[in-house]
């Protein structure tokens, strides 16, 4: 088994290491950063939770403390506010022994703060999209002395529509370079990125793709539409779920549900791309330290939010696109723990269910509630040859029981 000191780390990136008790890499790990180390350029595909993070970070500061002044020597590209802010909060763990300098810049906040950090000069740049095309365009940034760029988390910049800003800002950059695409799927299109930005990239292909890690329990509940948010309140007042993510499919029904999950007693806030920085950092920072006990998010949360302890996912909305129910599920299990993911679906989510589990090549578990079964031609529909026979037997055979008459909301 590989251990990080025989990847050949510098010493105070390994002590740094030992802080946080990391002793084996990840099987990403152990194939990208002998390959960064090489400056050859990377093609990752790897899933949710499997280090990618540390994969690439750890080779660029590595190389990064060879060089003397701080430069903008290195570039990570990220989708969401979220995701940036923790990768510059591993990049301060792993770098805490180094001299070194790193920021990270990204919308919804100002630009003061932002310029005044590059002006005293970076070598390690962390940024959305958007944001870094504003410095650009006001002239706040150098790329002359830049070596490295990553593009992490690749398929969602395609998902949010950043491909064209994502190609602007590559042909602003030195031609040589060395460029760095970890994503958790790769569609043709980032394979033609890929193709048009990279000079014969090393691919590596870490574990099934689209496949959530073993330690994940799913299962669906069926309900009707209309009762979904009861059964919820149900689950939440009766059930063990103790540090739970709620996705929903638009802002405005995350604002509704934290709104009516709050008469469960629990500590309930919402996520989504409306809500200020301060007030979506407010609520990360109470999610992470347990003040917030529920987070009722959109998918700005399904990629790189990495909270420790998360006991259970529930879809309250059963994701269009099987990739996005990976990495929303993918929120909890994190590294090796036991998970639960929860699906409420209604009829009108059939399709998106059938896609999922044709994804998965696996039927998630059926169940119902009694006092929220769902109409005969739900369970019917759910029930069709196409989802399998073990689908068939674990639907009703299951059940959780809940007494008739409750308040509707």
């Amino acid at each position: 088994m590989t251990t990080f000191p025989e990847l050949g780390l510098r010493s105070e990136l390994l002590r740094a290491l030992d802080d946080v008790r990391y002793t084996v890499p990840t099987p990403v790990q152990s194939e990208a950063i002998p390959v960064v180390l090489d400056g050859k350029d990377l093609l990752a595909c790897a899933q949710t939770g499997t280090g990618k993070t540390a994969g690439f970070l750890l080779p660029i500061l590595h190389e990064l403390a060879y060089a003397k002044g701080p430069r903008l020597r290195a570039l990570v590209l990220s989708p969401t506010r979220e995701l940036a802010a923790q990768l510059g909060k591993s990049a301060l763990r792993y770098g805490k022994y180094l001299q070194l300098r790193s920021t990270v810049v990204f919308g919804g906040v100002g630009l003061g703060p932002q310029i005044d950090q590059l002006e005293r000069g970076v070598d390690l740049l962390i940024a959305t999209p958007g944001r870094l095309l504003d410095h650009m365009q006001r002239g706040n940034l150098s790329f002359h002395a830049l070596s490295a760029v990553v593009l992490d988390e690749a398929d969602r910049m395609l998902d949010m529509g950043f491909l064209p800003d994502v190609r602007r800002i590559l042909n602003a950059l030195p031609a040589e370079r060395q460029t760095l695409l970890f994503s958790a799927t790769m569609p043709a299109e980032i394979e033609r990125l890929a193709h048009d930005v990279m000079q014969s990239p090393v691919v590596i292909d870490v574990g099934p793709r689209a496949t959530p890690v073993s330690t994940v329990r799913q299962v669906l509940y069926l309900v009707e539409a209309e009762q979904k948010g009861r059964l919820l309140h149900y689950l939440l007042r009766r059930g063990r779920l103790r540090h739970v993510l709620v996705f929903t499919r638009t802002k405005s029904r995350a604002d509704w549900l934290a709104r009516q999950l709050g008469e469960t007693g629990r500590q309930v806030e919402a996520l989504h791309g409306d809500k200020s920085q301060r007030l979506r950092t407010r609520a990360l920072d109470g999610f992470r330290t347990g003040r917030i006990d529920v987070l009722v998010a959109t998918d700005v949360a399904a990629r790189g939010l990495d909270v420790q302890g998360i006991s259970h996912v529930i879809n309250f909305d059963v994701p269009q696109v099987a990739d996005d129910y990976i990495h929303r599920i993918g929120r909890t299990a994190r590294a090796e723990a036991q998970g639960d993911a929860i699906s409420l679906a209604c009829l009108d989510e059939l399709s998106y269910v059938r896609a999922i589990e044709r994804s998965l090549g696996a039927t998630i578990p059926r169940k119902m509630v009694r006092g929220f079964e769902p109409g005969p031609l739900t369970v019917r529909q759910f029930t069709q040859p196409q989802a399998s026979r073990a689908a068939r037997l674990a639907t009703g055979a299951i059940r959780h029981f809940a007494p008739r008459g409750q308040k509707r909301w």
